[in-house]
């Protein structure tokens, strides 16, 4: 029964083992979901958060998949909109980990909000002055899309597809796939835009506060900026787990080398952009308030000058060397170790955005306030990991993900 719903022209493990593979991924999200219910129950006493940090290891998780999932937008962006043809063999992934992404993002949400039952509030009786107002709307609209651009892949699936109807609405579906590419280019753009914007017009917080453009501050572009060219490099990541578990080449080089150089040129516009940025912020916003730079690094373990150098040299500047030249974009260690870097780098750049921010003084009496999260924290945030683990499992073991695989993997 199962081997009828494989894709054709591909091997599959032993249900015994898939199933492994579900339980052992199931039991960690099984432990996420009894943490989510606790604070659901008992309300947000479950975590470690304080007036000092009303945001904390949830936001920094949301942000950061957010980011993560830009590889979505912007791989579609390239392959629908720009015509990079090569792409169609690994956007598929890109839609998956988007997905992924994007609901584990609506999820921590839920959960951070402390009353699901009130979530239909921030819709229904919007704030038109809150950036996080359009934030909840793009992200809402782009999940859609990301659904919508899922769904003919699920119809790709080998039973489904002998339904006349269905296997007609997935083909028309996907010679539409442009305009739901385009709009969810749109819609990136502005939610990836507005998380930023939050942070630079804090104005009472100096570390993230910006000068900007318009009432748009620098951080606003830089967000946006950073999800697209640190995005695909988390895609390519996953994908190359994916083949390491597998066993499998399910991507030919000559597709990964061309999303990797596409990426590596944009993080080395944005590095400039960023370091640019942080010098005007140092040497001008900063001072206006009357501080500097050292004041918001302290000596202590979390938040040294050290957090720069891994966010802007090597999260930022050695990954973008490494992916620009042929050298380094050929070298398959090279290569795997830019992606790694890279997704470190803009982890890092939304935790400091987040945590950061919150921790540094801003009165002359004030101390660092340094925060640990609860075990429910840890445990929600873990959740979308396994939560990701069991979808892209599923995927790939009854979906046409990779077009390429069986051309690679050739059924003797």
């Amino acid at each position: 029964m199962d081997s009828a719903f494989i894709p054709n022209g591909v091997r599959r493990c032993a249900p015994g083992k898939f199933l492994v593979v579900l339980a052992v991924a199931g039991a960690v999200l099984l432990w996420g979901v009894y943490a989510m219910l606790l604070c659901w129950f008992k309300g947000l006493n479950q975590t470690n958060m304080n007036n000092n940090y009303g945001f904390a290891l949830w936001i920094w998780a949301d942000l950061a998949v957010i980011a993560l999932g830009g590889g979505a937008f912007f791989t579609g962006f390239l392959r629908y909109i720009i015509g990079k043809d090569e792409l169609k063999n690994i956007v598929n992934y890109a839609v998956l980990i988007g997905f992924i992404c994007y609901s584990s993002a609506l999820l921590i949400l839920a959960i951070d909000i402390g009353q699901p039952l009130r979530g239909w509030f921030i819709f229904w009786h919007a704030n038109v002055h809150s950036m996080l107002t359009e934030v909840a709307f793009c992200l809402s609209c782009y999940f859609g899309v990301l659904t919508i651009e899922y769904i003919p892949l699920i119809l790709e699936n080998r039973g489904i597809d002998r339904v006349p109807f269905l296997h007609h609405l997935g083909h028309n579906m996907h010679d539409i796939m442009a305009v739901f590419a385009a709009t969810g280019a749109f819609l990136s753009f502005f939610h990836q835009g507005s998380l930023g914007g939050v942070a630079g017009v804090l104005f009472g917080r100096p570390f993230s506060y910006r000068e900007g453009f318009f009432i748009w501050p620098w951080t606003f572009f830089l967000f946006t900026w950073s999800a697209a060219a640190y995005g695909p490099c988390f895609t390519l990541l996953i994908t190359k787990i994916t083949e390491a578990v597998t066993g499998k080449k399910l991507v030919k080089d000559n597709v990964v080398e061309l999303l990797a150089k596409i990426s590596g040129w944009m993080m080395v516009t944005y590095i400039i952009a960023k370091i640019v940025d942080t010098l005007y912020w140092a040497n001008v916003t900063a001072p206006s308030k009357g501080l500097t730079l050292m004041d918001f690094y302290s000596h202590n373990a979390f938040y040294g000058v050290w957090i720069l150098i891994l966010e802007i040299v090597i999260g930022g500047i050695i990954p973008a060397a490494i992916l620009i030249t042929d050298k380094g974009r050929k070298s398959p260690a090279a290569r795997t170790t830019a992606f790694v870097l890279a997704v470190i780098g803009v982890c890092v750049n939304r935790w400091v955005m987040v945590l950061q921010v919150m921790a540094a003084p801003v009165m002359t009496f004030d101390k660092w306030a340094l925060y640990y999260p609860s075990w429910q924290e840890v445990a929600t945030t873990i959740l979308p990991v396994a939560y990701g683990v069991i979808l892209i499992a599923i995927s790939y073991r009854y979906l046409p993900i990779f077009p390429q695989e069986p051309e690679l993997n050739p059924i003797d």
